[in-house]
């Protein structure tokens, strides 16, 4: 005879949904901005963008490693948006953040590796 157990409340995850949830995935897509949170299928996306909490990724959204632990698409990304830290900043100063995360995905082949859009973040 089996016996089944309830999980504990710390490791059920609310479906995402809340109004701030709504707002954040709505800026971002309006945005055309790019977040580990979606990129990387986060299991905590809807606890994070409820808090009104992103960690954006910059320099696209093609990482030019396969990392095998990485959900983040890989492959040979198609050029470099000049225009993305001011749609970064636009969406840290609509969320009314504090501080922002910023992260990337790897660009092995820029000369820089993508500095110069870390910069002008």
């Amino acid at each position: 005879m089996t016996t089944s157990r309830r999980l504990p409340s710390w490791l059920k995850a609310k479906m995402p949904g809340s109004k701030n949830y709504i707002e954040v995935k709505n800026l971002i897509n309006k945005n055309s901005l790019n977040t580990v949170c979606a990129d990387a299928k986060c299991p905590n996306i809807g606890e994070c963008w409820d808090n009104r909490t992103a960690t954006f990724m910059i320099l696209g959204d093609i990482c030019t490693r396969a990392c095998r632990y990485c959900a983040v698409k890989s492959g040979k990304p198609i050029g470099l948006d000049i225009k993305e830290p001011l749609r970064v900043s636009d969406a840290v100063k609509k969320l009314g953040l504090k501080y922002a995360v910023l992260t990337s995905v790897d660009r092995d082949d820029l000369p820089d590796g993508g500095a110069f859009i870390f910069k002008q973040c």
